[in-house]
């Protein structure tokens, strides 16, 4: 299973976030990921930080990462733009780029009605995500934003693989049933429990946000191993 890290990146600048993927690079970990969010949900009055541009600084400096965002919403940008993001980035960092897309919901809708974006309903966002997934499929690894019904059977159609927020591992064993599956979410207590539990259950990556301390899953990654000897 793989191990990855949200950066820091509701910031008014970007030294946190390249401060932490030097981090995560020295670490071992394999890849670092990037909200995409016009501001930190529910505040609108902080910052946030578009995740190409900062993604492209990490990954011309750090040539183990892989890099993504998690997850670029369809609908903020053309699609037309929005797969040119991802093939620019992969020209940077070839094989080293997810095409991680979402189609957003309830939680992240005031952030498009403030930029006046346009009001799509779910069935035309998921359409959008066809559009960009079938351009990029052969170029790089697609994965979607899970969670609804009709999302994960889309992901399972196309082959894309499911992207679970915060799920608990028996939720990632059931949906690993009929896709590849991987986790994100927030920093629970026992990091090293919820790893256990997420490989065992299928997960092929762990990603936690950024109050994660890295050495923590350094130390379950080298403990996992050593228990692996013979």
């Amino acid at each position: 299973m793989k191990l990855g890290v949200l950066l820091p990146t509701f910031r008014n600048g970007s030294d946190d976030a390249l401060a932490f993927a030097g981090e995560a690079a020295r670490q071992g970990i394999d890849g670092v990921f990037a909200y995409d969010h016009l501001w930190p949900m529910g505040s609108p009055e902080r910052p946030a930080l578009s995740p190409f541009p900062v993604l492209s600084a990490i990954a011309s400096k750090h040539e183990a990462l892989i890099v993504a965002p998690l997850v670029a919403r369809v609908g903020l940008v053309g699609t037309h733009h929005l797969v040119n993001q991802f093939r620019t980035l992969n020209a940077l960092a070839p094989g080293r780029v997810i095409a991680a897309l979402g189609t957003g919901d309830r939680l992240s809708a005031d952030e498009n009605e403030a930029y006046g974006l346009m009001s799509l309903s779910g069935a035309e966002r998921r359409e959008l995500m066809i559009d960009a997934a079938t351009e990029l499929l052969d170029e790089m690894p697609v994965w979607f934003g899970g969670g609804s019904d009709a999302t994960n059977q889309l992901a399972i159609d196309l082959g894309a693989e499911i992207n679970l927020w915060n799920a608990q591992p028996h939720e990632v064993e059931k949906m690993s049933e009929f896709a590849t599956v991987n986790w994100a979410g927030n920093t629970p207590e026992d990091t090293h429990g919820l790893l256990d539990g997420l490989a065992s259950a299928g997960a092929t990556w762990a990603i936690f946000g950024p109050s994660v301390q890295i050495h923590d899953l350094k130390e379950w990654r080298e403990s996992n191993s050593v228990s692996k000897l013979p």
